[in-house]
């Protein structure tokens, strides 16, 4: 069974908007971006973008590592997988319900 706990943090980091977008912009990056970098693709402060990219570290959906004087993210893709295998369980839950109601009305010709 999967940990709640960390699937509740995965969802609440990606519930807001803003964080879905940090999410997808380091995504695309392919590498390593500063949060100054960031940072540059919104309307809200540095701080406001580096609170948002802790939610996402605490979710493990974002690594930060201290470069210098700079704080470095990349994604952690794999951390959405946790997603994919909860989500897997209603997918199968689904096409069975589906198959029985397809079985059903063959039934019914």
């Amino acid at each position: 069974m999967l940990d709640k706990q960390r699937l509740n943090k995965i969802f609440k980091a990606i519930s807001d908007p803003i964080r879905r977008d940090i999410f997808h912009i380091v995504v695309l990056a392919s590498s390593t971006m500063t949060i100054t970098e960031i940072a540059e693709n919104f309307d809200i402060s540095r701080q406001g973008v580096t609170k948002h990219i802790k939610v996402l570290a605490d979710a493990e959906l974002i690594n930060v590592a201290t470069h210098g004087r700079e704080k470095i993210c990349i994604a952690e893709i794999e951390t959405l997988k946790l997603i994919k295998d909860w989500l897997g369980f209603y997918d199968k839950f689904w096409n069975d319900s589906l198959q029985k109601l397809d079985n059903f009305l063959d039934q019914m010709d």
